[in-house]
């Protein structure tokens, strides 16, 4: 394990943290919240000092980084960017208890969107940029935007981009990884400014629009209102709506478009399975609320709006759907397992997984009525390994384990119903934000132990499992791995 090249790569993220407390500073500063601008230069203080140190007290002499460094880089990265993202919570008063802070940090930063915050709009404008921004950094993730912003990047970092980016395989777009992160990061900008533009021109002032893009493109869920989206217009659902949708689509997708690929990206059989959920549960949905809006069209943007939004895993609501009908509640309960398409900002399984599973599990029933007849399971028409097979058969098995156990955790906090607790530990652990029941607009009444709890079902999911379940492993520190 090369010690230096792991602390001296957190040195990097934290100050890089550092650097983006800039924003919210800058936001502080044009409201006059004197209090919070001194909260976010203390943070920033703070941060751009164990940056400094870390850099220099472990710069490395070996700049390797091997698969081992790469998952501990990324899962000792995100705990650090979510501890010190705490701070401003805490300095400036907002959210005093440190353990609140840390949750709505961690939230932020997974883009999962569950918060502490019974009322938002009490919030001053710099948290509220914080939070939200948070949203934005996470969802491309922070190793990613640390590759794309600095300038010396090895060719190893590959390994960091692999531990931190969804799906079960991920590759480089481009012969080199510092300039994939750069064109996600393009793509990324690109889509956050068309948003924000069609934003101010459904009547968003400045302030609201530059927090729902970041909350829309983080696939997060954070918004400066109590009522979440339900206020605005029809026309700003809609566009919230189409864009949660298109931050959840891989985007590989987008980049193959670019390159005047676009059919090869047509082709995929991801994005069209992904279209055909959405239109499906969409239809079923709106069918089943009519009754309740009177009208097709309301119905349908409702509708629309809660499929994308939970299965983007965002969390944006124009309405109260823990209320609606078991069927409604049924499938939204069923999209925030799947989630969105893998090499995208949103959480969940992915649907890459869905898909190979589903492939196996088909591949093995026909093997066992034919043993002798040799056949592959292939994904867009290329045969998928065997070893990616069986990684996706390990990750859904500490997928269900790991997710019991934090629904079992939960059930010691008294006076919380089992919908509650079940669909809270769903929620955080696919980074989807709100839950069913009394968890459904805030998580302020569980217990501390609870929120700890949460907050690394939050990191699990994210992180897909094993960056995090790597650094408990005492052979992951070996000095001879």
């Amino acid at each position: 394990m090369n010690y230096k090249m792991v602390f001296y790569n957190l040195g990097r993220v934290v100050a890089v943290e550092g650097a983006a407390l800039l924003l919210p500073l800058i936001t502080s500063l044009l409201y006059s919240e004197w209090t919070v601008a001194l909260a976010f230069l203390a943070t920033m203080g703070i941060a751009l000092a164990i940056g400094v140190v870390f850099s220099l007290v472990f710069k490395p002499k070996d700049g390797t980084i091997y698969s081992g460094e790469g998952f501990i880089i990324v899962a000792l990265a995100w705990v650090a960017v979510s501890l010190v993202g705490a701070l401003p919570f805490v300095f400036s008063g907002e959210i005093p208890s440190y353990v609140d802070a840390l949750f709505e940090s961690i939230s932020g930063f997974t883009t999962t969107g569950a918060s502490i915050l019974t009322d938002v709009e009490k919030m001053s404008h710099g948290i509220l940029m914080w939070r939200s921004f948070t949203h934005w950094i996470g969802g491309m993730g922070v190793l990613v935007l640390v590759i794309a912003v600095t300038k010396k990047a090895s060719e190893r970092n590959i390994h960091i981009m692999r531990a931190e980016m969804p799906g079960p395989i991920v590759d480089k777009i481009t012969p080199r990884s510092k300039d994939t992160a750069k064109y996600l990061y393009l793509i990324y900008v690109g889509l956050t400014v068309v948003e924000f533009i069609l934003l101010l021109c459904g009547g968003m002032d400045v302030f609201e629009s530059v927090i729902h893009s970041f909350g829309t493109a983080g696939t997060g869920g954070f918004s400066s209102n109590n009522s979440s989206i339900a206020e605005y217009s029809p026309y700003i659902q809609w566009v919230i709506a189409v864009f949660m949708m298109l931050f959840a689509i891989n985007f590989n997708v987008y980049f193959l478009i670019i390159i005047g690929k676009g059919l090869n990206a047509l082709r995929s059989r991801e994005l069209w399975t992904y279209i055909g959920v959405v239109v499906v549960a969409t239809g079923i949905i709106c069918a089943n609320i009519f009754s309740i809006y009177g009208n097709f069209g309301d119905a349908l943007r409702h509708a629309f709006f809660q499929t994308t939004s939970v299965m983007s895993t965002t969390g944006f609501s124009t309405a109260t759907f823990s209320e609606w009908n078991e069927v409604c509640k049924g499938i939204l309960f069923v999209l925030m397992f799947i989630g969105g398409c893998a090499g995208s900002t949103a959480g969940g399984i992915k649907l890459t997984r869905v898909i190979l599973m589903f492939k196996t599990t088909r591949h093995e029933l026909k093997r066992m009525l034919h043993p002798r007849v040799e056949r592959s399971v292939k994904f867009d028409g290329k045969k998928v390994e065997e070893k990616t097979l069986h990684g996706v058969g390990v990750y859904l098995a500490l997928y269900v384990i790991l997710l019991l156990i934090v629904f079992f955790l939960l059930c010691f906090d008294a006076g919380f119903s089992f919908e509650t607790n079940f669909s809270a530990a769903v929620s955080c652990f696919n980074n989807v934000g709100p839950a069913f029941d009394q968890a459904f607009a805030s998580y302020a009444a569980y217990s501390p132990f609870s929120k700890i709890v949460l907050s690394f079902a939050m990191l699990l999911g994210r992180l897909e499992i094993y960056p995090l379940i790597l650094v408990f492993l005492p052979s992951t520190w070996s000095r001879n791995h």
